[in-house]
């Protein structure tokens, strides 16, 4: 079923994935290719209209993103955001020179023409503003649609379908964003919003049904939304020729191991193999204590286990002529854009689990049918796939589960306190109403040990922080300023009932400037 389509060109920008998610929220699909994407490929989509992103760099840098500038006349509606609008402003012949005085941060735009763009937005607005660059002199048959005290705050060439703006729509912070995208997409391109969970379940399961064919695929199982989601999807496509593998990796939560099971198998009816590779994988971790290096060891670790089960489950299966050659997994978008600049010059800041592990001989052709898409919008095709909200609501939890919240090196001994200490903080999280509220919480235990007193003796053990963020999709978060007296509990439990913490701390930093998970 075809849909309508708006093309995302990233020129580098951290929040290129958010202008598709603003676009997607209001029902239509958007697709993000690389800036220097060739023009037939952008035409293959037959986009109803194309927007340039921001970007870090100055179109003046020797290695600026470069689109084709023939997009510009492809003859559907073009919106630049930021870099977007200097990328415009230089290659139809204006000038982009340094601003005198940059903008960073909120600002407020004035409207000074009538334009479909603006339509139905006021004449003064809050915006967001990022930028060190400035359109001097516009290109002609461009006019002033906006402006701020210090610069030009949007463009418009309406005989061209062109329009452009310096200020980020897609960022909470302008407040009018979403209205502004609206107009384009809706009103100017004139897409249809036809793009909806059903229409991405149909799709999906048709798509993994022709990838996959006759052949059997095995699935990472974590237990969380993601692989979880995943699972259901593609067993929807190939039925019990999917075999979902749940690896103890050592590194999950307290009770874990028992408990995804019994989910998974009486919840969702899933085919699961458990597979405890506990002593495995602490064995590879032992003395690593780089945080990419234990993503790498873990990824690698992962397949290997992998691969001997598919190799188990293709001798049962050998003697009727089949084969496992697809490994699926829950891979998500911010997992894709904080681990590689797979969509343009976005810069790395990380690698994950489900993105950054894989080796480069792997044996297993990946399906990955969440790609794509944003956490909230996975929840939303999970309830569409009809699974239970328990699963649904699940905070998120990273693909090297504990090691990446345990500082320093990972031991058998060192997971078990780590384990306890963080069940306390879903405990009391859970009781204090807030699970669904923050997006995650959990605890870290440091390579910091300090002096106490317990029971009138001194103690010398461990410190153990606690992590409580509050997010939209996990791009960006804030520190969840948690009740008091919930803080006050958490605290008093880890150290009455953990024997090796001695102390509590809690984490006030958002992202950014740090990420969410410590490692």
């Amino acid at each position: 079923m075809d849909t309508s389509t708006i093309v995302i060109l990233d020129f580098g920008s951290q929040y290129t994935q958010l202008i598709a998610r603003r676009i997607r929220e209001f029902n239509v699909f958007s697709v993000v290719l690389p800036c220097t994407a060739p023009l037939e490929q952008v035409k293959g989509l037959k986009p109803k209209g194309v927007i340039l992103s921001g970007g870090p760099s100055s179109v003046y840098d020797a290695d600026a993103p470069k689109a084709d500038p023939a997009v510009l006349a492809m003859g559907v509606p073009v919106l630049g955001i930021c870099y977007g609008l200097q990328f415009i402003t230089h290659h139809l012949g204006g000038k982009v020179e340094p601003a005198p005085a940059r903008e960073y941060g909120h600002a407020q735009v004035s409207v000074i023409a009538e334009t479909p763009l603006f339509r139905g937005l006021p004449a003064m607005m809050d915006v967001w503003m990022s930028h060190g660059d400035e359109a001097k002199e516009l290109p002609e048959g461009f006019e002033l649609t906006a402006k701020t005290s210090n610069a030009v705050a949007g463009i418009a060439d309406e005989a061209r379908r062109i329009w452009a703006v310096q200020f980020h729509p897609e960022v909470a912070h302008t407040r009018q964003g979403m209205e502004l995208l609206k107009n384009f997409c809706l009103d100017i391109c004139g897409a249809n919003q036809d793009w909806t969970p059903e229409h991405f379940i149909q799709s999906t399961v048709e798509r993994v049904k022709a990838q996959v064919g006759d052949g059997h695929a095995i699935c990472g199982l974590s237990g969380g939304v993601d692989s979880s989601v995943a699972a259901v999807l593609v067993a929807r496509a190939i039925g019990d020729r999917l075999t979902c593998i749940f690896v103890n990796n050592g590194v999950l939560r307290k009770d874990e191991f028992s408990k995804v099971q019994k989910t998974m198998r009486e919840g969702l009816g899933l085919n699961v193999v458990a597979v405890d590779s506990s002593e495995r994988f602490l064995t590879k971790l032992a003395g690593v204590t780089d945080p990419e290096l234990k993503r790498k060891v873990i990824g690698n670790e992962f397949i290997a286990v992998f691969d001997d089960e598919a190799t188990k489950i293709f001798e049962a299966e050998k003697s009727a002529g089949e084969e496992v050659a697809w490994l699926v997994q829950g891979t998500l978008y911010p997992d894709v854009i904080e681990s590689s600049s797979v969509h343009g010059p976005s810069h790395t800041i990380k690698s994950h689990h489900n993105v950054g592990g894989l080796p480069a001989d792997m044996k297993l052709k990946l399906i990955e049918p969440l790609r794509d898409l944003f956490k909230d919008e996975v929840r939303r095709i999970g309830r569409d796939l009809g699974m239970p909200e328990e699963i649904l609501e699940r905070q998120p939890f990273p693909g090297p589960g504990l090691a990446v919240r345990i500082l320093g090196e990972v031991t058998a001994e060192r997971v078990g306190i780590l384990q306890e200490a963080d069940q306390i903080v879903v405990d009391e999280i859970k009781k204090a109403g807030l699970y669904r509220k923050v997006w995650q919480s959990f605890a870290v235990l440091l390579p910091v040990k300090s002096v106490g007193v317990m029971g009138d003796q001194r103690t010398y053990a461990n410190t153990c922080a606690v992590r409580a963020v509050e997010s939209e999709d996990g791009m960006t978060a804030d520190w969840a300023p948690l009740p008091y007296e919930v803080l006050r509990t958490i605290s008093s439990r880890i150290v009455s009932e953990v024997r090796g913490i001695n102390r509590v701390v809690y984490d006030i930093t958002s992202k950014p400037p740090g990420t969410i998970e410590w490692e």
